[in-house]
């Protein structure tokens, strides 16, 4: 008696939403899990499928996973708990939200982040008015419309006669994972040193 086979299908592409590709499967990710290059996924239908693709690659709600077998499984957002911010400047609200390099999605009477405790507080004090969702979360893209870039930016300031420091980053990741890592990361650094009123130093 001959085993059942248990190899897995493959998918070594993608197909971008909006392409001619039927599909009769689904799996369900989070915005995190939409970011990956090689890993076994199960679909929302219980079939298990290996994604290695060539590059790491960021999917949105209704892309689809090409299988070898001419298949497809289509991308849906998975709820994840995210913050609704509004108010009467949702520009300016943007503005702030985008110079802390944060993933967020722009609707027309509110924007939705991930939730993070200083980036609340920092949005309560502009004058927002933050509360806690459970909705899929589908940022803006990068430039190209695809991609991700995730920042820091950190001020410390030790007095007028101690070391007065500014630092902004700006970075742009691509992970893939199971044994296979692919890191692209671009790094902005900018630092001012005071060292009170005798000596100014400037890299």
């Amino acid at each position: 008696m001959t085993a059942p086979s248990t190899s897995l299908s493959v998918s070594h592409e993608i197909a971008r939403k909006g392409s001619c590709h039927e599909t009769t499967l689904s799996v369900t990710l989070s915005y995190e899990d939409r970011f990956l290059r090689r890993k076994v996924l199960k679909s929302d239908q219980g079939e298990s499928f290996l994604v290695d693709l060539a590059h790491t690659e960021s999917l949105d709600q209704g892309d689809a996973f090409v299988l070898t077998d001419g298949r497809a499984v289509r991308v849906e957002a998975a709820a994840e708990p995210l913050l609704a911010v509004s108010g009467d400047e949702l520009p300016r609200l943007a503005w702030h939200i985008g110079n802390r390099h944060t993933p967020c999605q722009i609707e027309a009477t509110r924007l939705l982040i991930q939730r993070d405790h200083v980036i609340r507080n920092m949005l309560a004090h502009v004058g927002a008015t933050v509360e806690e969702v459970l909705e899929p979360f589908t940022p803006e893209g990068g430039a190209y419309g695809h991609g991700r870039t995730h920042g820091h930016d950190h001020s410390h300031s030790h007095g007028p006669e101690a070391q007065a420091h500014s630092h902004s980053h700006a970075h742009s990741h691509a992970h893939g994972h199971d044994h296979d890592h692919a890191h692209d990361h671009d790094h902005t650094h900018s630092h001012s040193h005071s060292h009170g009123p005798a000596h100014t130093h400037d890299h």
